[in-house]
Formats: structure tokens, sequence, C-alpha cells
């Protein structure tokens, strides 16, 4: 079969941006509407949200082959969801300096070797979100420093358990899925 993307132009946008408009912004995120001519040559418009940090997900995992999981309520979707340590990092700052911050934050663990192994986009539909997964190895165990918005529960449990949880759909978060999966494969899980 033909590779489709060999004749094709990747950075060529079929969109013209004709006007755009801040609806919203806080702290985290900034919501735009853009006036648009669509690929099909018709007016519309496209809602964007802007994030403010970069997204950073971490599987820890130690030299047994266990991983820690952190479950919290997720206040929009209503209910509660086991992840990796993740959270999210200005975007002026380094994210391998910022995913650090958050694994201590929330497991307590400091890891001697990082490696960064992925970079993904979460809903590129609505959003510009760019996240990154490290995998985190040689730990040593501190003291967890949670964000007084944060509710947290640990969970150590070997990698292949935390990866058979995705397959059952159990773990639903997007960052959670793609790094658990990646981490799974690159250690042979």
């Amino acid at each position: 079969m033909a590779n489709p993307a060999a004749d094709f132009d990747e950075t060529h946008n079929p969109w013209q941006l004709q006007a755009t408009e801040i609806k919203y912004q806080n702290p985290w995120i900034r919501v735009r509407e853009d006036q648009v001519i669509t690929p099909g040559g018709t007016a519309g418009i496209y809602g964007v949200v802007t994030m403010k940090n970069k997204a950073l997900g971490i599987v820890p995992v130690d030299a047994e082959g266990n991983t820690w999981l952190v479950g919290q309520y997720r206040y929009p979707l209503s209910e509660y969801s086991w992840e990796i340590p993740m959270g999210g990092g200005p975007v002026e700052l380094d994210v391998l300096e910022s995913a650090q911050r958050e694994l201590r934050e929330e497991t307590g663990l400091l890891a001697r070797r990082w490696t960064n192994i992925m970079r993904l986009h979460t809903s590129n539909s609505v959003t510009d979100e760019e996240g990154f997964v490290f995998l985190a190895q040689e730990l040593e165990q501190g003291d967890t420093e949670p964000e007084e918005t944060e509710d947290l529960r640990l969970w150590k449990l070997p990698l292949a358990e935390a990866v058979q949880l995705v397959m059952e759909g159990r773990i639903t978060d997007a960052v959670s899925v793609a790094g658990l999966l990646k981490a799974g494969r690159l250690l042979g899980v």
C-alpha cells in the first residue's frame, strides 16, 4: 500500500482565520472563539482551549518492576480516576524539571534516571495541550507534598497489572493510558 503522506504537504493549513476573540481565561486555560473559513469553503466558528501549562505524566518503575498510580476524584468527569503521577508545568519551564517536581509532590519519589518516552496531544480537536511522559527509574522514597486542591491516594502495584487495568478499561485518562502502554512495551511487560 502506498504511503498517503508521501505526496501530501503536511504543512498546508486549509483553515482561514478571519477573527479571534478571547471568551474566558483563568490561571490555567484560555478559551477563544475563532471566526474561520473551513476547508470546505464555508464560514464557521471554532472554539479553542489554550493551555497555560504542559501536561506531564510520569511512569515510575522500581527495580522489582512496580509502579505507582495516583487516585483522585476528577471534578469535570464526576468520577474517581486512577492515573500515573501527573500534573502541569509552566510552558516556560523545562518539562523534565516540572516532571521531577510532580513526581515528588504526588508520590514522594525521587528518581536518578529519567527518560522522556513520549510527546502527545491530549485532545487536539479542541485544545493545543502538549504533553510529555517520562519513565522514572532508580527510585528513592521521600515525603509527598500534595497541593491543597488534591486529595490523593497512592497505589503501588506491578507495572504489568497497571497495563492490565488499561486493557480492562479501568484506567481511562489519556496520558496514563498512553504512558503505561509505552512504558510496558519498552520494558517488555
